[in-house]
């Protein structure tokens, strides 16, 4: 599914199979309305989401989650170890600390954006994460859901591939530009060598779709 926020068209994924509807990642702060009606176009309920799926704490990956876990808090969230202690607060969000010390750099004519987006970094809702991913785990949704570590972009990133379906969902490990797989973000990258690395990993796969939450759909022949 897709909906435009903050002016970016996101592509959310939702896994569904006879037990299972699994959203991975949740959109900006304010947008649960927003997937809520992409959900409910897509005959999916709301209420029905057995499951969330966080790739990373980046904000526009994790800002709806906590709103989404009040509403529904039947809802399992995952994440992997490593992004765990900075979605749901125990430590403070690698990204902040980027912005915050990129902003002392800032020409004066930048100086209210940096803040801007320090100020928006900071009002992220912490969300408990129920349960831990770790590389090489097989989730059993779609008949078995590969979770890969992908880190560059983020040191606890993770994707994931489902052999069945032939399909990555790759979060920001790779975005889709004029119909090209592209590292998403390199500016924003904590580590691009990673980064690099973890892209062409995903690139190696067996794979007739990625769906790049940066982009969409990418269809391989």
């Amino acid at each position: 599914m897709n909906f435009e926020a903050v002016n970016d068209t996101i592509y959310p994924v939702v896994l569904c199979d006879s037990s299972h509807r699994v959203l991975v990642d949740c959109g900006y702060m304010g947008s649960l309305p927003k997937i809520e009606e992409a959900l409910r176009e897509n005959d999916i309920a709301p209420e029905c989401i057995t499951h969330i799926i966080l790739t990373h704490h980046d904000h526009d990956h994790v800002g709806a989650a906590a709103a989404f876990k009040k509403k529904y808090p039947g809802v399992t969230v995952m994440a992997s170890a490593i992004e765990a202690a900075y979605i749901s607060g125990a430590a403070k969000s690698l990204r902040l600390e980027q912005a915050e010390q990129l902003q002392k750099s800032l020409p004066p004519e930048q100086q209210a954006f940096g803040e801007a987006f320090c100020s928006l970094l900071r009002r992220i809702e912490p969300v408990k994460i129920d349960c831990l991913l770790n590389a090489g785990d097989v989730l059993p949704f779609c008949g078995g859901c590969q979770v890969l570590a992908t880190p560059g972009h983020t040191p606890g990133h993770i994707s994931l591939y489902i052999p069945q379906l032939e399909t990555i969902i790759p979060g920001d490990a790779m975005a889709l530009i004029n119909g090209k797989p592209v590292i998403a973000n390199p500016q924003f990258t904590l580590d691009v060598e990673k980064a690099a690395a973890s892209f062409e990993r995903l690139m190696s796969l067996k794979a007739r779709k990625i769906i790049c939450y940066h982009g969409g759909p990418l269809n391989i022949n």
